[in-house]
């Protein structure tokens, strides 16, 4: 028997009507079903700093306390270029599934709560600015120490927690071959060929050394990150902006005790005020 052909729109219909359970068995499958969602890891800079390498700075502050035994250690960050701004700097320790924040004090210094979780996953020390804009370093400060000046001893402890805590100038790439040199902690704050680079709080005009009777101005070579930087190289110093207030501290130089003072006359000082 002949069957009249239906309209398509009349087809349509029914074919949507018949799928129509099945359809709706899918959408409540679908809707059943986790959200798949993807962890995304913090992903290191390799110039953000090592957690877990500032911890060690500071387990090494604990082991040779013999060098400052009355001091006590932050962190402090410092400006790298002209234009940097060290207002409203945020700081952080971000690992793979851990997010710590840093208080940050006024003078940019702060300090760091060991955290077993953050070392398992070896996070790193983040701030909220380009990473060449800042310069990193310890800070081992003796309590009561006469206005305008440093202890020897205390600088002596805080190259070695520099150094242990990975916070160290850049280095020229044409110099790489020298990287080992420049980074062995005991070369470097033991030899008279190291060369960790301290800042004053100002501008240098001279640096003096003195313990009971004796005293030494530091001569020029140990002044202004030794007066060899030029144009070219400076770019690879952490003393890019501060190099009127960096120097080389005598560490080596065992005639002069852990309480030596090293006592600084500023730029801006008027001529015989007292240091």
């Amino acid at each position: 028997m002949f069957t009249p052909l239906l309209p398509a729109a009349a087809l349509a219909m029914l074919a949507s009507t018949a799928a129509g359970p099945a359809l709706a068995a899918q959408d409540s499958q679908a809707a059943a079903a986790p959200v798949a969602t993807v962890h995304v890891p913090y992903v290191r800079d390799p110039v953000d700093k090592s957690y877990r390498k500032m911890i060690n700075g500071m387990d090494r502050f604990a082991r040779d306390r013999a060098y400052a035994p009355a001091a006590i250690l932050r962190f402090r960050l410092l400006p790298r270029l002209p234009n940097a701004k060290m207002e409203g700097i945020t700081l952080r320790v971000a690992g793979d599934n851990i997010t710590l924040p840093i208080k940050l004090a006024p003078d940019n210094s702060f300090t760091l709560e060991r955290n077993e979780q953050a070392l398992r996953e070896d996070a790193a020390v983040v701030a909220n600015r380009k990473s060449t804009s800042m310069t990193w370093r310890a800070w081992v400060q003796t309590p009561g120490l006469p206005e305008g000046s440093r202890r020897l001893g205390d600088l002596r402890l805080e190259c070695r927690v520099g150094m242990d805590s990975g916070l160290i100038s850049n280095t020229s790439p044409m110099f790489a071959w020298l990287t080992n040199a420049l980074t062995d902690t005991e070369q470097v704050c033991s030899s008279e060929d190291g060369n960790y680079l301290f800042f004053a709080e100002r501008p240098v005009f001279s640096v003096t050394l003195r313990h009971g009777g004796r005293s030494e101005v530091l001569p020029f070579k140990l002044l202004y990150a030794g007066g060899n930087e030029t144009k070219a190289s400076l770019p690879f110093c952490d003393c890019q902006v501060l190099l009127d207030r960096s120097y080389y501290a005598p560490l080596w130089d065992k005639s002069w005790p852990d309480d030596t003072l090293v006592e600084f006359e500023y730029m801006e000082d008027p001529p015989g005020a007292p240091q």
